[in-house]
């Protein structure tokens, strides 16, 4: 049981690859639907989902696998969504500088679903949204409306 747990609550290593945004992108960069699984901090029971990730750049770009990266580093703790949800935007934030970070988590609480109210498939959404995604209206319409499943 210990090295499970050791094994959910370790991250894999990695670099931040962040690029010069050479071509002057200026619109949205969003990468839909990655798998995240983490642990209650509450109640030590997983909860696992789907994160949606976009950002405006500035200057830097990311490489698209490091938006999986950064949610799994969060993740891999004892955690709640919301704070999951506020870490990942404030690692984008930090090292991209970006016009704009928006995420949106979805996920299933096993903590809900196994035990006391025990209601199977309800899912938690949370967001954290900075700088024009947070702002502007028609960013923030259009980031939301691509987090939806077509």
């Amino acid at each position: 049981m210990a090295q499970a747990y050791a094994e959910l609550l370790t991250p894999r290593t990695f670099r931040p690859t962040t690029f010069p945004n050479e071509h002057g992108y200026d619109e949205l960069v969003m990468v839909r639907s990655i798998p995240f699984h983490s642990l209650c901090m509450h109640h030590a029971l997983p909860f696992h989902g789907v994160a949606h990730i976009g950002y405006l750049p500035g200057e830097r770009i990311v490489g698209l696998s490091k938006l999986a990266r950064v949610v799994e580093l969060f993740a891999r703790d004892l955690q709640v969504q919301e704070a999951l949800t506020k870490q990942i935007a404030g690692w984008l934030q930090a090292e991209l500088e970006p016009r704009g970070v928006g995420v949106v988590l979805e996920a299933e609480h096993l903590c809900m679903s196994l035990r006391g109210v025990q209601t199977s498939g309800a899912r938690t959404v949370t967001s954290a949204l900075h700088g024009l995604i947070r702002d502007d209206p028609r960013t923030r319409q259009e980031f939301l409306a691509l987090t939806k499943e077509t």
